[in-house]
């Protein structure tokens, strides 16, 4: 059976990675989910992703980030979903708790936040909400 929101699967690993307290999480690969902890990683919200193999499949492998023993993301939550996608133009792109989180967008010129998506006038699909 095929997943019909593999982003939203994506957070929930790590949300339910992070509650357990495990030290990383694996997930099937691909170009989006890579692009969003890209993100996450340069924002600090998490240590490290890498792409591996296994079994000839490409494996994600997430490395969560804790302060104290306290995980670093509160919240991760999926803003566009399969059935009802969130476009926003650079003026409508969401601040999450009045700019203490981000929001990723997936603009016409690759995934980046909020604050890149209007610094270089792009608006696009909002992604989640994280904080």
């Amino acid at each position: 059976m095929s997943m019909t929101d593999p982003l939203a699967d994506m957070f929930t690993r790590i949300m339910n990675g992070q509650g357990a307290g495990k030290k990383e999480v694996i997930l099937p690969a691909s170009k989006v989910k890579l692009a969003v902890c890209q993100v996450l990683k340069e924002e600090g919200y998490i240590e490290d992703c890498k792409v591996g193999q296994v079994e000839g499949k490409s494996q994600l492998t997430i490395s969560l980030k804790y302060y104290k023993g306290i995980a670093v993301i509160e919240q991760l939550k999926r803003a566009s979903k399969p059935g009802r996608r969130l476009y926003k133009g650079k003026e409508a792109l969401p601040e999450v708790l009045g700019g203490l989180g981000i929001s990723i967008v997936s603009t016409s010129k690759g995934v980046m936040t909020d604050k890149k998506a209007r610094e270089q006038g792009h608006g696009g699909e909002v992604l989640c909400l994280v904080s």
